[in-house]
């Protein structure tokens, strides 16, 4: 995915068609959150108008992130749609669009906006579904604490409103007086 400004003149009449695969497997390294990624698949266009070459590109493939709440493997697939332009003529790109860029020693080279859109897709939070306690590397309680539903943390509530402090006992009964 990286083409001379020559070789992308030479198809400004016709027009370019990308159908590739990108290994993006460096990224695990730029986030710690990644802990695997599948090979890309870039299909799409370049589209010129002017000086200008236009690349719609769809990335399509899967990483596998921690689940937010037990660490386990969530497989996350992704289809991402990306819209990057270039100019061909020398002239500096405007700084205010972040979508218009120039080439770098004469190449475009559209694998670092590959990797880029797919960084910045990464999700916050993934759960996990029908996760076995048992294979949760997330341990369900420790000191202190515990994992609990929703439904548990309803009557706990309900029983410490309805539980009356021994040290205010005998304010309680000062009211009734």
């Amino acid at each position: 995915m990286r083409w001379s400004i020559q070789q992308l003149l030479a198809k400004k009449g016709e027009g370019l068609e990308i159908e590739s695969t990108a290994d993006v497997s460096e990224l695990i390294d730029r986030d710690r959150e990644l802990r695997n990624i599948s090979p890309v698949q870039v299909s799409g266009r370049g589209d010129f108008t002017g000086e200008t070459v236009t690349f719609h590109v769809r990335l399509k493939g899967s990483m596998v992130l921690p689940c937010a709440r037990s660490l386990a493997d969530v497989n996350y697939p992704f289809n991402i749609l990306m819209t990057e332009s270039f100019r061909l003529d020398g002239m500096q790109a405007d700084e205010e669009d972040v979508h218009l860029h120039e080439p770098e020693n004469g190449y475009v080279d559209l694998l670092p906006y590959v990797k880029e859109n797919i960084l910045v897709e990464i999700p916050i939070q993934v759960f996990a579904e029908d996760i076995d306690e048992t294979e949760s590397p997330a341990p369900p309680n420790g000191k202190d604490w515990d994992i609990i539903t929703e439904d548990e943390a309803a009557e706990r509530k309900e029983k410490e409103e309805n539980d009356i402090d021994p040290r205010m006992a005998d304010l309680a009964k000062y009211f009734d007086k």
